[in-house]
């Protein structure tokens, strides 16, 4: 089944556009469904001027003047704890980001089948005790829960023996388009439901862990799941205050699965691109502050108009060192200090560093940008 098919009149869609963009101006909490779903579909000047109503809402949310971004590792969970000669210990790899100078360390993926029932426990423990300085951001929903099947306890006393433990916040992947349709399509079937995303998180900000939230498009959704899966996460927030930011991700074309090869057959435009990001910011606006460019998944001109189309933060460093193991789809993609200067400045922006919690780091930590400006 195709779910993504959708088309309107260019005309007819244009002026139902410059209509939504007059309740867009007046106060975007009035807006219904159908007019966030004709702004998805805007284009031309209806499109900048969308992505222009945006930007003057993240002024009004954050620093105007910054572009944030944080000092992170990513790490495989199935490669560190594989226990192969080959690779390095999570301590080591754990002091040597400390030592390139990251706040974070950002780890995904289950743990191997054969694993120790509290592997992902103990994984914590050793990072922690490695570099307790470093905020440790781990475990989707999914790992999540097979962590607490392993140890046979309940997903909320796994959570709190993780913080209790050391971990920081959990991310907010493995949400794709909150819809049991279109996950079930994008999973060959296999897609575990909405509703345990969703009973995972809470849990994780009912203990004190915050997350993130993330919505992956350009796939075989269409305009009104992305708009459901917006509304959805706002109502999460709305009832726990968990979510730290929002990332939107396009679906590449290198991560589809076989099974979708005949159905997901178009990559997210530059159009689509602009258009999520903007309607994101405004229909999330006094729910969730910060909407952060997934710069990895886009080019660099397409990142820059995102952070003038509504986002304010262009996510982490991905800092690799000397040892590195594999770190999944991201692996060896690095923002150089010198990258991030020049993107800001395009964009009339200073970077600014931040913590994943979005607070100052120490001053021990903080990126030195003299001999980068001068």
């Amino acid at each position: 089944m195709v779910l993504r098919e959708w088309a309107r009149d260019a005309h007819a869609a244009a002026e139902e556009a410059r209509e939504a963009l007059r309740h867009v101006s007046d106060d975007p909490a009035t807006l219904t469904d159908d007019e966030w779903v004709t702004l998805l579909g805007a284009s031309g000047l209806e499109l900048d001027t969308l992505c222009a109503l945006a930007d003057t809402a993240r002024r009004k949310v954050v620093d105007a003047d910054a572009l944030t971004f944080v000092v992170n590792r990513n790490l495989d969970t199935t490669v560190v704890a594989s226990g192969r000669e080959d690779v390095p210990s999570v301590e080591e790899l754990a002091v040597e980001a400390r030592e390139l100078g990251a706040t974070e360390i950002c780890m995904q993926g289950p743990v191997p089948a054969d694993a120790p029932s509290d592997e992902y426990l103990r994984l914590i423990e050793r990072i922690h005790g490695a570099a307790p300085e470093l905020h440790l951001h781990a475990f989707r929903p999914p790992e999540v829960r097979d962590a607490a099947g392993r140890m046979d306890v309940s997903i909320s006393q796994f959570l709190g023996r993780a913080r209790a433990a050391g971990l920081g916040s959990v991310p907010g992947t493995a949400a794709q388009i909150l819809d049991d349709e279109v996950r079930d399509v994008l999973a060959g079937g296999t897609a575990p439901p909405v509703g345990e995303w969703i009973e995972s998180i809470e849990a994780a900000h009912d203990v004190g862990l915050f997350s993130t939230a993330t919505m992956l498009y350009g796939h075989v959704e269409n305009p009104h799941h992305q708009v459901s899966h917006l509304r959805l996460l706002t109502e999460i927030q709305r009832r726990t205050g968990g979510f730290s930011e929002l990332i939107l991700m396009p679906l590449l074309p290198g991560n589809a699965a076989p099974h979708l090869a005949g159905i997901a057959t178009r990559t997210a435009s530059v159009r689509e691109t602009r258009a999520v990001h903007a309607v994101a910011r405004l229909i999330t606006l006094g729910s969730i502050d910060h909407l952060q460019v997934a710069w990895t998944k886009h080019d660099r001109e397409t990142t820059e108009l995102l952070l003038t189309g509504g986002a304010d933060d262009i996510g982490g460093l991905l800092i690799d060192g000397t040892l590195m193991p594999a770190a999944g789809q991201e692996e060896g993609r690095v923002l150089d200090v010198d990258e991030l200067v020049a993107i800001a400045g395009h964009v009339g922006r200073a970077p600014r560093q931040r913590t994943t919690g979005y607070d100052v780091p120490p001053a021990d930590r903080l990126v030195d940008f003299g001999e980068v400006r001068s």
